[in-house]
């Protein structure tokens, strides 16, 4: 297959773009049946010239590529299928498909990755882009990985917020779900004095050493590992309780890791941030926390997404 200007086309690029992150789930979830590499969910964003900043648009775009093989016209054929159905549900938005040329693979994707502020202290920073030489913000070097953070999607950006508030610098602190390892990479140079890094993805702990590398994260600060909260909780890594506790995973799986024994992670007196929340999955979050033995401090927000801190 080849484009109009010859190039071999490798790759069907699809897109939708939504307001309502309950709809992004469902449409990532439907995505990744078909794509390859898993599907990035991304807060647009546009560039404000009064600020000289990337600000959030308010809409999620949700994207995946379709690999470009003798099954091709089969896969859009079944996607167009399933996306009839789902629609029967709700209205969805009309996809966009484009054509990727081999060599436009990594072009394609810088496209979309920007310098992202976060809060009031980080910079969320394409790892090819260097920093404005005055830049006063924490930089935090990212290589995008399709199917894992890049602090793109608003749970993401919600939970760095809370945890520039709650890190404890000179203390360790647990990420369980670490994906590319940016909220561990955030917290140690906020001041963490470790982390302990790890996510049942193989790809996730490859990811999450490549991007300790680019922050220049020494390896005696950050341990990474394949695995989850029983592992942890076994003895696999250098301690099985923290004063700090990152997950920034979807809402029903952080429900079965409390009845893995998620709260055995906090130390007493000691704060868990949870993100990857819809609004409507709030309210069951806080009783299942508090259930074990968490009280609410804190919660963020941004269109449907919620982030919460608890304290032990």
């Amino acid at each position: 297959m080849a484009d109009q200007n010859g190039g071999p086309v490798r790759w069907i690029k699809v897109q939708f773009t939504v307001s309502d992150g309950e709809l992004a789930e469902a449409l990532s979830d439907l995505l990744g049946r078909f794509v390859s590499n898993g599907v990035a969910v991304e807060a647009e964003t546009e560039f404000d010239a009064h600020v000289q900043e990337n600000i959030p648009t308010g809409n999620l775009a949700v994207s995946g590529y379709l690999p470009v093989d003798e099954q091709i016209e089969q896969t859009r054929q079944k996607l167009a299928e399933a996306l009839w159905h789902m629609e029967q549900i709700a209205p969805l938005p009309e996809p966009v498909y484009s054509e990727i040329r081999d060599q436009d693979w990594m072009a394609a994707w810088k496209k979309h990755y920007t310098p992202i502020p976060v809060g009031e202290k980080l910079l969320i920073l394409p790892a090819w882009q260097d920093p404005k030489p005055d830049e006063p913000r924490t930089i935090i070097r990212i290589n995008p990985a399709m199917a894992f953070g890049t602090g793109t999607h608003p749970t993401t950006q919600l939970i760095l917020t809370l945890l520039e508030k709650h890190v404890q610098p000179g203390k360790p602190l647990l990420d369980i779900g670490c994906g590319s390892g940016i909220l561990s990479i955030a917290a140690l140079k906020l001041g963490a004095s470790h982390a302990v890094a790890v996510d049942v993805d193989g790809a996730a702990v490859v990811s999450t050493q490549e991007n300790a590398g680019l922050n220049a994260i020494p390896a005696e600060k950050l341990e990474i590992g394949k695995g989850s909260v029983g592992e942890v909780l076994t003895g696999r890594y250098s301690y099985q309780e923290a004063p700090l506790v990152l997950v920034n995973i979807l809402a029903p799986i952080i429900l079965r890791l409390f009845d893995d024994g998620l709260g055995n992670l906090v130390s007493p007196g000691g704060t868990l941030l949870l993100s990857g929340i819809l609004e409507h999955q709030e309210e069951e979050m806080r009783q299942k926390a508090e259930r074990n033995g968490f009280t609410f401090i804190e919660r963020h927000s941004q269109g449907d997404w919620v982030s919460l801190a608890f304290t032990k």
